[in-house]
C-alpha cells in the first residue's frame, strides 16, 4: 500500500474522479461531507487541511481527509461541523491504522461522526451513536398527500397550520433550490439568533464558517451540491435550510426560522417540506445527523450508528491529547444520554443565553 499526501485543492481531476468512485461503489460513502468538495472547501480557511490518497497497484482506492496541527494532532476534516466521517475506499480495500498516521504525520486521529463500517478504526472507537436518518421515496401525488401517507400522525396539525400561515402572512410556497444569496444571509442571521438564545457557541459568529458556507452555496457539481431550502408565506422567508447534497444523501444541516413566528411550527414544516422536495429531487435519505432532537424521533425511519474516538500511536503528543480531550467528550455524552441532566443543562443553557442577549441591549 502506497500513501500520498496532497492539499484537497491540489487533486487531479482523475483523483477526484477516483474518490467520486469509491464514494458511488459503496451506500455507506454517498454522504455529501465525504465528498471531496466538502475537503476543497473547508481548506479555503483551515490551512492543516490534507488528503491522504491510497493506492494500490497503481490505482487510487482510498481517501481520508483529515486537518493536521503544526505538532502532528489530526482530527477529521471539519471536525463540528462534519456530521460524516470515513476514510472513504473501494471495496476489499484495509489499510494499517499506524501506517496510515506515520504517513500524514499525525500522532493521533481524532473524529466523531466516523461510518460504522470503519474497521481498522474500530479499536480505536471510545463510543458509538444514533445518527437518524429519514428513507424518502418520490410520491405520485402533492405535498399534502405525501405527507398524509408519510407522517399520518403529524399531517392534520401541520396542515391545519400551514392554511392559517396561509391566511395570517400570505401564501405558502416552498423553494427547494433557492438560488437568492440574500435569503442565505437571513438564515445565518435567524442561526444566530438561536444560538445565542439557547446559550450555544455561534458558529456563524466564526468567519471561516460563513465562508464555507458562502463557498459550498455556489458550489454545483454533479457529486455536490449546496442547497439553499426557503418555506415562503407571500413573499416573506419563514424558514429555511441550507445543506450539501451528492447525487443520492442530502444532509440536514443549518435550519432555521424566523424567530417571531414559533406558533406555526415552521421549523417542522421546513424539514417535512424538504424531505418530500428532495425525494422528487432524486435523494433517497436524509441525513439528520447525531443528536436526540424530539423532531428527529418524529421523522426518523432509522437510524445509522457512528463513532467517535482517537487513532493514536505510541506518542507523547497523542497521550497528552487524549488526556485532555477524553473527559471533556465524555461529560457531555453523559449529561446528552441522560434526560435528567440534559433539560437542567439545556435550561441553563438558555438561561445564560437571554442574560447576554439582554447584556447586549
Amino acid at each position: 500500500m502506497e500513501i500520498t499526501i496532497h492539499r484537497p485543492g491540489d487533486l487531479t481531476p482523475d483523483l477526484r474522479a477516483a474518490w467520486h468512485r469509491a464514494m458511488d461503489e459503496s451506500p455507506e460513502y454517498a454522504n455529501p461531507f465525504l465528498a471531496p468538495e466538502f475537503a476543497a472547501g473547508v481548506a479555503r480557511s483551515r490551512r492543516g487541511a490534507r488528503v491522504a490518497v491510497l493506492h494500490e497497484g497503481g490505482e487510487a482506492v482510498g481517501f481520508l481527509p483529515y486537518e493536521r496541527t503544526p505538532v502532528g494532532t489530526g482530527r477529521a476534516v471539519g471536525l463540528g461541523l462534519s456530521d460524516c466521517q470515513a476514510l472513504v475506499h473501494r471495496p476489499g480495500v484495509t489499510w494499517d491504522t499506524g501506517d496510515l498516521l506515520r504517513a500524514c504525520g499525525l500522532s493521533i486521529f481524532e473524529f466523531d461522526h466516523l461510518v460504522q463500517e470503519q474497521r481498522p478504526f474500530a479499536p480505536h472507537v471510545t463510543g458509538t451513536f444514533a445518527s437518524p436518518v429519514i428513507d424518502v421515496k418520490p410520491g405520485d401525488g402533492a405535498y399534502a398527500e405525501w405527507l398524509r401517507g408519510t407522517y399520518p400522525g403529524l399531517a392534520r396539525k401541520t396542515l391545519q397550520k400551514e392554511r392559517r400561515l396561509g391566511r395570517d402572512i400570505g401564501e405558502v410556497r416552498f423553494e427547494f433550490d433557492e438560488r437568492d444569496p440574500r435569503v442565505l444571509r437571513t438564515l445565518m442571521r435567524w442561526k444566530s439568533a438561536q444560538y445565542r438564545r439557547t446559550g450555544r457557541m455561534d458558529r456563524f459568529s466564526r468567519p471561516w464558517i460563513v465562508d464555507l458556507v458562502d463557498h459550498l452555496f455556489r458550489v454545483r457539481e454533479e457529486h455536490f451540491t449546496g442547497v439553499l431550502s426557503v418555506l415562503y408565506a407571500g413573499d416573506r422567508p419563514v424558514a429555511a435550510h441550507f445543506g450539501p447534497r451528492s447525487s443520492t444523501v442530502l444532509a440536514a444541516w443549518f435550519t432555521a426560522y424566523d424567530p417571531g413566528l414559533p406558533s406555526y411550527s415552521p421549523g417542522l414544516m421546513m424539514h417535512l417540506r424538504t424531505a418530500e422536495a428532495a425525494a422528487r429531487n432524486g435523494v433517497t435519505l436524509v441525513d439528520l445527523g447525531r443528536g436526540d432532537k424530539e423532531y428527529k424521533d418524529w421523522l426518523k425511519t432509522r437510524e445509522l450508528r457512528v463513532g467517535e474516538g482517537f487513532a493514536a500511536r505510541a506518542h507523547p503528543v497523542a497521550l497528552a491529547q487524549r488526556m485532555w480531550r477524553r473527559p471533556v467528550r465524555g461529560l457531555r455524552n453523559t449529561v446528552l444520554a441522560h434526560p435528567r441532566l440534559r433539560e437542567p443543562a439545556d435550561q441553563l443553557l438558555r438561561t445564560a443565553g437571554r442574560l447576554r442577549t439582554r447584556g447586549r441591549a
